[in-house]
């Protein structure tokens, strides 16, 4: 059998935006920018970050005219296509954070992020949004030596940012197989901090809650460009329907944001794959677990992500063709079957029990990735512009902490919020084609070989990673 072969499933759903919104129907699209408009606040981007910031600007300020600029349809894009981690990683480098304002700076960010959590739960509790949320944390395993290695210096590391010994720990041997029974599994580690949710419920439901407080969300309006203040004139966002002014416009467009005029090389597209099986029986489930609901994630350099559903399937993801050339992105979310093969083969690693198990839908979409790897707030007063993320596949929880960071920042705020380290950074560009793309192309060839060499029995970190990690800055 050739890696190319998709083994037990003849056909299977590709693409259709994702799964989630499969299972949740597509919604019914809202009008499009009837024509030119002016407003306080001009969001561009109708995912969770421009959701969650229209919606934390709505509710402090209700008198506010915020308009809501969206391609498609609003959770279209990454919102509506991830893992579904509400988690308290921090996207990006700690240490990086800690030389712009120091060590106790990213320990406040890293609380800050474990409140955000709580605070997502909350939200969704008082407006009603079913998202399937249940905060079961996250169990990171580890299947080979150099994996164990990983996984025991991050935990020492983590404990020096915020993690206390209850945030973080082991697991005993025993507690793994009451957890959670991944085969071929040396150790595991856990942390509480995290839930799991139905990403396109949370996006829908939170679009409808900022709906209602009179935020207008336009669909099917492309945005072109966006201009600062100059000469007098507002901030604008120049659309296929018409020109939006603003006193601010914020673009939160995370991976698309190659396709507003002049920002193509400032934050990659990296595309992230995944495949859910169908739903599997108890008879499945008792050699598994998994009674917790918790994530699942290992501590690969080409690492998976993986719940399980709602409705008892296993929805698992990972890098698949990892970007295109000149920062393109398939925005129907259709996935390569050989990468849908590699995700099943590592079902079928990691679960023996649900090695039959038929694969019903393939997905993939995109994460913004800034050229240092760690994420971004920031508003310029003088020009209007504001922008947030940069997520590197830590997004979910970040877009509410993003959300409020920026209303804080919009409404003139001093806040513990605007005071957190990822406020204001400038990053440096990527580099131009065809470099951008071979770069990219390498690094996951390394990391892919890395993967490879370690789970030959290679005991520490291969010098593959090393490589990669020095190649690509993080």
């Amino acid at each position: 059998m050739s890696e190319n072969d998709f083994p037990r499933t003849p056909a299977f759903a590709n693409g259709g935006v994702s799964f989630w919104y499969r299972q949740a129907g597509l919604p019914e699209g809202r009008p499009a920018l009837p024509g030119p408009r002016e407003y306080d606040v001009c969001i561009v981007g109708g995912g969770y970050t421009g959701l969650w910031t229209a919606y934390y600007l709505k509710k402090a300020r209700p008198d506010l005219r915020i308009a809501i600029l969206e391609r498609e349809f609003a959770g279209f894009g990454a919102s509506g296509r991830n893992g579904g981690w509400l988690s308290a990683e921090i996207a990006g480098s700690k240490r990086r954070y800690a030389q712009r304002l120091g060590r106790e700076s990213v320990v406040a960010f890293q609380q800050a992020m474990m409140a955000a959590i709580d605070e997502v739960i909350g939200v969704c509790d008082r407006e009603g949004i079913d998202a399937d949320i249940v905060k079961g944390g996250i169990t990171h395993v580890a299947t080979n030596p150099a994996q164990r290695r990983r996984l025991h210096a991050a935990l020492k590391e983590d404990r020096g940012w915020g993690w206390g010994e209850e945030d973080l720990y082991l697991l005993s041997r025993d507690e793994r197989e009451e957890r959670l029974r991944v085969a071929g599994t040396l150790e595991a580690a856990h942390t509480p901090h995290c839930a799991r949710i139905q990403p396109a419920k949370l996006a829908q439901g939170l679009a409808g809650a900022v709906e209602r407080l009179g935020v207008d969300i336009f669909e099917s309006t492309t945005v072109t460009e966006i201009r600062p203040r100059r000469g007098g004139a507002p901030a604008t966002a120049v659309t296929d329907r018409g020109e939006v002014t603003a006193e601010y416009v914020i673009r939160a467009t995370e991976g698309f944001t190659a396709g507003i005029a002049g920002q193509r090389r400032q934050w990659l597209p990296m595309n992230s794959s995944m495949i859910v099986t169908e739903p599997l029986g108890e008879d499945v489930w008792k050699h598994i677990g998994w009674h917790g609901r918790e994530l699942l994630g290992d501590t690969a350099h080409a690492y998976i992500y993986a719940q399980r559903t709602a409705d008892d399937r296993i929805a698992i993801g990972g890098r698949g063709v990892p970007y295109r050339f000149g920062s393109r992105w398939d925005d129907r979310g259709t996935t390569h079957p050989q990468t849908a093969a590699a995700l099943q083969r590592m079902i079928t690693r990691l679960f023996p029990a649900a090695a039959d198990a038929r694969i019903d839908h393939a997905w993939c979409g995109v994460l913004g990735v800034p050229r240092d790897w760690c994420s971004v707030v920031d508003l310029d007063r003088s020009t209007g512009l504001g922008k947030a993320g940069g997520y590197v596949g830590s997004g979910v929880t970040t877009t509410n902490l993003a959300g409020r960071t920026l209303a804080d920042l919009v409404l003139g705020e001093d806040s513990e919020l605007t005071q957190l380290p990822w406020v204001g950074r400038q990053v440096r560009q990527w580099e131009p084609e065809p470099l951008r793309w071979m770069g990219v192309q390498l690094i996951y060839a390394l990391y892919r070989t890395a993967d490879r060499r370690e789970n030959d029995r290679l005991t520490g970190t291969s010098g593959y990673a090393r490589l990669a990690d020095l190649i690509s800055g993080r």
